[in-house]
């Protein structure tokens, strides 16, 4: 038997592992903290210096992560931007970005950078997993490699898998302990240091036979959402041609105990997944001659809804004989979703350029972000307007772009001039009130 896999083996299921999470953020933030509650002595990585910082002062950089958690966890966990601190890990957890390129390509920088940063570092007898969203295949084709160039043999001295995040910021009913874990290694030993690594914090593991079924697993439950939303979206736009409530009609679909699952229309897909893994799948088909057009039909329909809220909100201010160009709007809602602060890819965020783009004046209200974020691709120097009658009467026309439920709907509907609905959430208001 592999004497250095029974050792990394025992050490795994004994809890006296050292576990290594390299990036901070979203999802290695909360398996950092998971691993800690579990009796793990575990090392969070990440190259920005103030995450750290933060950290090590017992605070919170996540809205539903309480500091509480974090200064309870800093007993077993240590936050560095040393990297050459890897060398005495056990597990290596990469959980980073893994954006599109502005041709919708995979962008695997992230990943490809910090395997070199790691690389100098990593010894035998360690299991690297990574759980970052990619194409089937990355784990085998540009991390096997990668380790195997430094004289490691994997499957033999060193052991990888793949095991795909399932973070779904701002859930109650779910947490990074309860959603099962799908694990593939890359090979049946690779696969069982992988099972051990998770089992003793997750409460269910679920092993599947390769790396490249962990990875299409992940690709799939977020096409599966993309395309059914995109659907949605669709039938929205019917619906309303034919004044028909879409809500409703879902709503009433969804009586039925069996063949369905009600998804819901929006101004269009935002977050860290699924306005992006699809096309992850899409450009690795082409490799194989496939194209993947339920996939990219989805993406164009989701795409295609900011403008089809800026067409309705330019319909409603002629109606009372004002243009985009000499208005003042109010968009409420920038985070992707409701009841987080989180506004990667954010839908609402794309709404405020094409607006501003038309010469408006344009302002947002979130309760969950109250300073524009610094983003890669967009940029507003704004803070959160503070929702009231007054100001919301300065405003020619107000859009509910995501649902919070911190904001006062009753207030919206008797105050809003003109209040643009992407959620299907108002029924009535004293101005006018368009659907979108």
């Amino acid at each position: 038997m592999n004497s250095i896999f029974q050792v990394l083996n025992q050490k795994l299921k004994s809890k006296s592992a050292k576990i290594g999470v390299v990036g901070l953020g979203y999802v290695g933030l909360p398996l950092s903290l998971c691993f800690s509650e579990a009796g793990y002595p575990v090392i969070g990585f990440d190259i920005d210096e103030s995450k750290i910082k933060a950290l090590n002062e017992g605070k919170s950089y996540i809205q539903h992560i309480p500091p509480s958690r974090i200064q309870a966890a800093l007993a077993h966990l240590t936050p560095t931007a040393e990297f050459k601190r890897i060398q005495e890990v056990d597990a290596i957890i990469l959980c980073v970005p893994t954006p599109l390129n502005k041709y919708r390509e995979p962008d695997l920088s992230y990943i490809l950078n910090t395997m070199d940063m790691i690389l100098p570092h990593i010894r035998e007898g360690q299991v690297l997993s990574l759980e970052s969203t990619t194409y089937p295949g990355t784990t085998e084709e540009e991390i096997v490699p990668r380790i195997e160039k430094r004289g490691f043999k994997v499957g033999e001295n060193y052991f990888v898998v793949y095991s795909p995040e399932r973070e779904d910021p701002g859930r109650g009913d779910h947490s990074t302990r309860t959603i099962p874990k799908v694990c593939g290694g890359f090979s049946a030993l690779c696969s069982e240091v992988g099972v051990s690594l998770y089992e003793s914090t997750i409460d269910r593991v679920v092993p599947v036979s390769s790396t490249r079924v962990a990875e299409m697993t992940k690709l799939l439950e977020n096409i599966h959402r993309a395309v059914n939303i995109g659907l949605m979206n669709e039938l929205k736009v019917v619906a309303e041609r034919m004044n028909i409530d879409i809500y409703e009609v879902i709503k009433a679909a969804a009586t039925k105990p069996f063949g369905f699952v009600p998804y819901y229309p929006g101004p269009g897909l935002g977050g860290h997944c699924i306005p992006i893994d699809p096309f992850y799948l899409t450009w690795k088909a082409r490799e194989y001659g496939c194209h993947t057009r339920f996939i990219e039909l989805a993406g164009e329909i989701n795409d295609s809804m900011p403008q089809y809220v800026m067409d309705k909100l330019t319909e409603g201010l002629n109606h009372f004989g004002k243009a985009v160009s000499t208005s003042k709007i109010l968009v409420l809602g920038i985070a992707y979703k409701k009841n987080i602060e989180d506004v990667r890819e954010s839908p609402s965020v794309k709404l405020m350029e094409l607006i501003r783009d038309k010469g408006a004046v344009v302002h947002y209200s979130d309760p969950h972000v109250v300073k524009f974020p610094k983003m890669r691709e967009h940029h507003f120097e704004l803070s959160s307007v503070v929702l009231n009658a007054e100001t919301l009467e300065q405003y020619d026309a107000v859009i509910l772009a995501t649902d919070h439920d911190g904001f006062d709907y009753g207030l919206l509907s008797n105050y809003s001039k003109l209040l643009v609905d992407t959620r299907g959430k108002i029924t009535t208001v004293k101005g006018k009130l368009i659907r979108a």
